[in-house]
């Protein structure tokens, strides 16, 4: 029995053939898609569609052309921007970064960052000021955070194109935030976009793991994701 692949996944697979290339059509929409994902490389940031009030930082790159060929500085704030952080005791710091999409961050920031910090309100959780970074990589919110002197940071920030997700975004946490951080020391949380995880299914995630990182004193490979499920059966999930 044929099976329609295209029925499961958006992913480019039996896109058909005409000789020895691909049909008109396909080749047009890979073109059109291609140009999505360039586009969204290359977006500059809007900070004025983010939530306000927020500190407007940037990263040492002085451009997005440097921004691409030097990640290293991405993830270094500038000098004027160390500056405007003053320090505190906050139980938590949101960063909002660029990062490889400005078109993901525009699109779903707000929506993750009203659920998450609704959630976190109702916990009581001490949050720093929002911070918005231009030309942003993930490992900015290590010095962000230490310098606000907070116990945990997340940056929710545009992931790299792909040719079917111009616009996904992502949520990384990290538990004691300072330069230096490795990957392994973080979590993540990825595809968050319309066609894939929902701006209250990541809320949710996120908050669970910020509450178990904020208990267990870590983040990373060490912290396990089990959330379970939202939503009206959310209680059965907690009870099995």
């Amino acid at each position: 029995m044929a099976i329609d692949l295209k029925s499961f996944t958006p992913a480019r697979v039996a896109l058909g053939r005409t000789g020895h290339s691909l049909p008109t059509a396909e080749w047009l929409r890979f073109q059109l898609d291609h140009a999505r994902a360039r586009d969204a490389v290359h977006e500059a940031l809007d900070p004025a569609c983010l939530p306000q009030p927020h500190l407007l930082l940037r990263s040492a790159a002085r451009d997005r052309t440097e921004y691409l060929r030097r990640p290293d500085l991405g993830r270094v704030l500038s000098e004027d921007s160390r500056t405007r952080l003053a320090r505190g005791d906050y139980d938590a710091a949101i960063v909002i970064a660029d990062g490889l999409s400005a078109t993901a961050v525009h699109r779903h920031a707000p929506a993750v960052w009203e659920a998450l910090t609704a959630r976190l309100a109702r916990d009581g959780w001490r949050l720093a000021p929002l911070c918005v970074v231009s030309q942003g990589r993930v490992a900015i919110g290590d010095e962000i955070g230490q310098r606000l002197g907070a116990k945990l940071v997340v940056v929710l920030i545009g992931e790299r194109p792909g040719l079917t997700s111009p616009d996904s975004l992502g949520i990384y946490l990290t538990w004691e935030p300072r330069p230096g951080r490795t990957n392994a020391e973080r979590n993540c949380i990825s595809n968050v976009r319309l066609e894939g995880i929902s701006y209250e299914l990541a809320a949710h995630k996120a908050h669970y793991l910020m509450t178990a990182a904020r208990s267990l004193r870590l983040s990373g490979v060490g912290l396990k994701e089990e959330a379970g499920r939202i939503g009206p059966r959310a209680s059965d999930s907690a009870a099995e």
